[in-house]
């Protein structure tokens, strides 16, 4: 019987545990605006390079760089809703052309942040620290405080999605739209919150890979399939689904280099997630897949 090496866990962790927060804030959007947005992984590069150019060309710690690219993503996902998918919605465009729209967004976007930066691999100025060796497991602290980092902001989406009035709201708006509107819901102040939200768990993710790996042009839409994947694992719509998601094709990636080449990992998850569903096609949560 062949053994999985406990690395290959904890780098499944690491890299599931970006995934699912990315995956967040895809599934909120679908949730709310009942589409799918292509451009959400070119999001996830706005911030990582937000990021690196505070760190970098400012000198600020990373830390610092994080939090700022924060605001920075969010303000630019409000600019591009409010200056193409808002008054597409107020035309009546349905999912469909939203999508569309989207998949045009995200080339151009790509090649915008090419043209600036180029296709040169960039890194954050940083001390990425020693490397820990905790039972033959190698994980540096870098590593550590990604995971820390997103599991802390899971609990946080979770205590705003049940605790507050925004996070009802949210959830009442995803589940039926027009009932939450007649119940005195502001529908508009619920699609802004959702974007500032999604964007902003995206930089967040955007950061945490760059720590881990470097900063390229195409990060985001390198892993905008995979964000797919674990979006429609979890349950399409399903904010905890894809948590799960995320996690479970971090680790399906991770462990299936015991078996197959790693440059097959993306497919391997991909596989994983049609056998799921042909078991369970309304994804692991039991939710609208």
């Amino acid at each position: 019987m062949i053994g999985v090496d406990p690395q290959f866990i904890v780098n499944g962790a690491i890299i599931g545990s970006t995934i699912a927060l990315a995956a967040i804030g895809l599934t909120l959007l679908f949730g709310v605006l009942d589409f799918i947005n292509f451009a959400h992984g070119e999001y996830l590069t706005v911030g990582a390079y937000s990021a690196f150019v505070v760190n970098a060309t400012l000198g600020l710690p990373v830390w610092a760089a994080a939090v700022l690219a924060v605001p920075i993503t969010a303000v630019f996902a409000l600019a591009i809703d409010r200056a193409v998918f808002y008054p597409l919605r107020r035309q009546g465009a349905g999912g469909l052309a939203l999508l569309i729209t989207s998949v045009g967004l995200s080339i151009v976007l790509r090649n915008v942040i090419e043209a600036i930066w180029s296709s040169d691999t960039r890194s954050y100025a940083f001390e990425s620290g020693a490397t820990l060796n905790i039972l033959g497991i190698k994980i540096t602290m870098v590593q550590i405080l990604i995971i820390v980092v997103s599991v802390v902001l899971m609990i946080a989406i979770h205590l705003l999605l049940t605790q507050t009035v925004l996070g009802i709201s949210m959830r009442a708006t995803a589940s039926n739209r027009s009932l939450a509107m007649s119940s005195g819901v502001d529908a508009e102040r619920v699609v802004k919150w959702t974007w500032v939200i999604g964007a902003g768990l995206t930089a967040i993710a955007g950061v945490l890979i760059g720590l881990n790996t470097v900063l390229r042009p195409s990060m985001g839409f390198s892993l905008l399939l995979v964000m797919f994947a674990a979006v429609i694992l979890g349950g399409i719509g399903d904010p905890y689904g894809a948590m799960l998601g995320g996690l479970a094709i971090g680790f399906t990636q991770e462990i299936s280099v015991v078996f197959v080449s790693a440059s097959y990992k993306p497919a391997v998850a991909f596989i994983i997630m049609v056998l799921l569903l042909l078991w369970r096609p309304e994804g692991l949560r039991g939710g609208t897949a």
